[in-house]
């Protein structure tokens, strides 16, 4: 028992020990010294996510994806670094970055090189193909979640932003809504709706139909997760200010559209996907305009 209480004592005495160091470091010049410290990465954190910001801006711009930069922001300036084909692109890159939230001032230190065309051809050719790849894949995933088109056998095709649909379908609307689906995929150029009419046969169009009503209830989850994709690919909406929630298959809008022509696509979008029972868009307000 000695052992023990002597044992404690002596732990609380360096603990004492230890908070009267700590207490003794704690002088003004030092609290100092740690709001500084935190203030200067706080700047160096912010400067950060500028610069993935800048860079990040110009690698999604069609006319700057194909050059290489350098970025680097301090207290608000942003520094570009690196080569571009003409004094055309320089200053779009500088209009870029400084529509970045928080750069002041750019410094612009980016070169002329009018032999960066053929690099730069190359580069973006390999950028429209996988924009090419992402567009197809797009439009199969929406043609898929519509009620309406899930059963078609449609094959989809893109070459610089031109949707080619080929297949067949069963009515004229049907045909119709797969090219609207295209159409309204934001990045889409063109779409060529090569979709033929056949014959409506009656034993195919019933199987078609039990199957719509015996199908296995699709989750919430996935209904809601595949309206807020459609709303946000369409490009005649503004999908970030548009909320979702899905009851056993009862859809519920809220938030801003622009017009009442918005609200009425919004509530279109939401009801053609697969698993909707109905939509209820009472608390999806028009804005008003500001005069």
């Amino acid at each position: 028992m000695r052992g023990i209480k002597r044992l404690t004592l002596a732990s609380v005495i360096a603990g004492l020990v230890g908070l009267s160091t700590l207490v003794s470091a704690a002088t003004p010049a030092n609290l100092e010294k740690h709001e500084g410290e935190s203030s200067s990465l706080e700047s160096r954190l912010q400067a950060a996510r500028q610069e993935g910001s800048i860079w990040t801006a110009l690698a999604l711009n069609r006319q700057l994806n194909g050059f290489e930069f350098g970025v680097q922001v301090r207290e608000g300036t942003a520094t570009l670094t690196g080569a571009v084909e003409d004094q055309v692109d320089r200053e779009l890159a500088e209009q870029v970055a400084l529509n970045t939230q928080g750069i002041d001032k750019v410094d612009n230190r980016l070169t002329l090189n009018p032999e960066l065309v053929e690099h730069v051809n190359q580069r973006q050719q390999f950028a429209q193909h996988l924009e090419d790849a992402t567009l197809t894949a797009i439009v199969k995933s929406k043609l898929l979640w519509n009620t309406s088109t899930q059963a078609l056998d449609i094959v989809v095709t893109t070459s610089d932003g031109v949707v080619t649909l080929k297949g067949q379908a069963q009515t004229a609307d049907a045909k119709q809504l797969a090219g609207s689906l295209a159409t309204n995929t934001d990045g889409v150029y063109q779409v060529n709706n090569l979709i033929s009419l056949g014959a409506a046969d009656t034993a195919t169009t019933r199987a078609e139909t039990k199957a719509k009503k015996t199908e296995e209830a699709l989750s919430d989850t996935w209904v809601t997760s595949k309206i807020k994709a459609s709303l946000l690919l369409n490009r005649d909406l503004d999908g970030l200010s548009i909320d979702v929630e899905t009851r056993t298959g009862m859809v519920a809008l809220k938030g801003d559209v622009a017009s009442s022509e918005q609200k009425t696509l919004a509530v279109e979008v939401a009801r053609n996907i697969r698993g909707v029972r109905g939509v209820d868009a009472d608390l999806l307000k028009v804005s008003k305009p500001i005069l």
